[in-house]
């Protein structure tokens, strides 16, 4: 089973929330604000922004964010200097955050984007902060809204006319639909870290209810703002992918700007499998994605990423020619373990071109280049036990792209279950270090985070071929399939990517369990995140005789 987090590391989380690794500096000189704009609705609704644009007048194009959190959100000066928001207070930054006090949460930093020639416009949905109205999360509404909002942004006088959008999470996700919509006057997004499917990426991984960071999320909006709707309620009465699933996906095909994506490997379980489909699947000629498995908010934040978010909008914004449009699509970072970085390079596809897909095939206990032969089983009684095996790496090698793992699965004493998939790396013992677990980044700051994870109903396993890859399994989730006794069953699971640095006499081992791998505590575990665990039952996995259970990983 994974590591869990121990003493120290509960003691710095404890110490972080009244002293979080985050920098607040005093706004830029030379930056006019607009505060509460009134942003008129074809409905008469209005909507309010606030608008921060350069003090030396002109006409400049537009980075503009659209959300739910509060555009008035900003640090409060103190004698002692800005006081933090609450959120960076109990999610662990692993390095230290910088920006201004005109930033609001994961949204562009005005003090950045407006001395460099831009006008920041900071919107507030329907049904929040100062705009009127009522709110439906990840409605097509909420989409209509945006578009309209990008149109009057560059109808005004400050406005080149050319409008860019920009943001972190529900500030990334906002600007998948409302690209789908391609109003007139948006020329360039860039979504950091946003999902893209919420039932697959974050309510439903592998058909499994998660049941922490939805409640959790929904209470917090709902209590901001007037919403039609609970998301919790609606998570609980919609288990399998129906309508009202689809009409909060976006139409990723229908996307034709240019776009900057960030698909994180820490933020598994949230932003990472929706920022990979995304790349995958958008029409957009010009589509970069920039990889990483730092921390979220240090990583937005950084001089390294506002570099590249700055080349791609005065490429795409200002028509600048400074060599982006030739900028290889992908950005790839692979790790070694959570602070070590082993290789930052440049590739033209995700996978990245010429990985071997390599099948570690399941024997009891044990991860083999080869098939075992003859018939076994490895049993587990779910959600208590599991089960787990190792492979030892005999060259230096890098994992990177997703995994698909097949199992051949029975059920006894129950016609369905939760598997939950963990791969992890333990590093050789070398130099006289002894040989451990290695952490990496996960979502919202968890420090003891693994190399990737999947998710899987049995109940759900039917794959549609015509949507799915041979490395990647695509779940309609549709319907409930129970299995019935005595039957055994091929089932594929998808395990999200990675980019991951193996050396000589490292160990990938895999975990199998019919429960989550941590407790959902902020000191002690993940936060917010939990899943319901697997109905009680026993699972067994068989191997060999034409069975060839195995992992298939990317080898790079």
């Amino acid at each position: 089973m994974p590591e869990s987090p121990d003493i120290r590391y509960a003691v710095e989380r404890l110490f972080r929330t009244a002293f979080p690794k985050l920098t607040v500096t005093a706004p830029a000189p030379g930056i006019l604000v607009d505060r509460d704009v009134a942003v008129p609705m074809r409905d008469g609704t209005t909507l309010r922004a606030n608008v921060f644009r350069p003090a030396r007048g002109g006409r400049f194009p537009v980075v503009m964010c659209a959300h739910p959190y509060g555009k008035d959100g900003m640090p409060k000066r103190t004698p002692f200097g800005y006081l933090p928001l609450a959120r960076y207070r109990f999610m662990r930054q692993p390095e230290r955050v910088a920006f201004s006090a005109y930033t609001t949460w994961e949204a562009p930093d005005p003090s950045y984007w407006v001395p460099r020639g831009y006008v920041v416009v900071n919107l507030d949905l329907r049904g929040f902060g100062t705009s009127e109205g009522e709110a439906t999360l990840l409605s097509d509404q909420e989409a209509a809204d945006y578009a309209e909002a990008i149109e009057w942004a560059a109808a005004q006088p400050w406005s080149s006319g050319k409008v860019g959008l920009n943001g972190v999470s529900y500030l990334a996700i906002s600007q998948w639909k409302v690209a789908a919509l391609r109003p007139r006057s948006l020329a360039a997004i860039c979504p950091w870290e946003g999902w893209t499917d919420v039932y697959r990426d974050v309510a439903y991984p592998g058909g499994v209810r998660e049941d922490g960071f939805i409640p959790f999320w929904a209470d917090m909006t709902e209590r901001a703002g007037r919403v039609t709707e609970s998301f919790r309620q609606q998570q609980l009465a919609h288990p399998e992918w129906d309508d009202f699933w689809a009409s909060r996906t976006p139409v990723l095909e229908r996307i034709e700007v240019p776009a900057l994506i960030c698909a994180s490997f820490s933020d598994q379980g949230l932003h990472t499998r929706g920022s990979f489909e995304a790349f995958r699947r958008i029409a957009s000629k010009h589509r970069f994605m920039y990889t990483h498995r730092g921390g979220k908010w240090s990583t937005y934040y950084s001089p390294d990423a506002l570099a590249l978010q700055a080349r791609f909008f005065d490429c795409f914004l200002k028509g600048e020619d400074n060599g982006m449009r030739d900028v290889s699509p992908v950005r790839l970072e692979i790790r070694a373990s959570g602070d070590q970085v082993h290789a930052v390079r440049q590739e033209q596809t995700w996978p990245p071109r010429g990985v071997r897909w390599t099948p570690l095939y399941l024997a009891p206990g044990e991860l083999r280049l080869a098939p075992v032969a003859a018939r076994a089983t490895s049993g587990l009684d779910v959600p208590a036990s599991g089960a787990g095996f190792s492979f030892q790496v005999l060259e230096d090698m890098e994992l990177a792209g997703p995994m698909k793992l097949r199992l051949y699965v029975e059920l006894v004493g129950a016609s369905d279950a939760h598997l939950f998939v963990a791969v992890s790396k333990l590093a050789a013992a070398r130099s006289g270090n002894r040989r451990g677990e290695l952490r990496f980044e996960g979502s919202t700051g968890f420090g003891y985070d693994i190399v990737a994870k999947g998710w899987q109903r049995l109940a759900h396993r039917r794959v549609d071929e015509s949507r799915g890859e041979p490395h990647r399994p695509y779940h309609p989730h549709d319907r409930a399939e129970p299995m019935r006794a005595g039957e055994v069953v091929p089932v594929d699971i998808e395990v999200l990517p990675s980019a991951t640095y193996f050396a000589h006499g490292d160990e990938l081992r895999l975990q199998i369990q019919g429960r989550w791998f941590w407790r959902r505590s902020m000191f002690f575990g993940t936060f917010p995140f939990a899943y319901a665990p697997s109905p009680a039952g026993k699972v067994v996995l068989h191997f060999g005789d034409g069975r060839d259970s195995h992992l298939l990983v990317a080898r790079a």
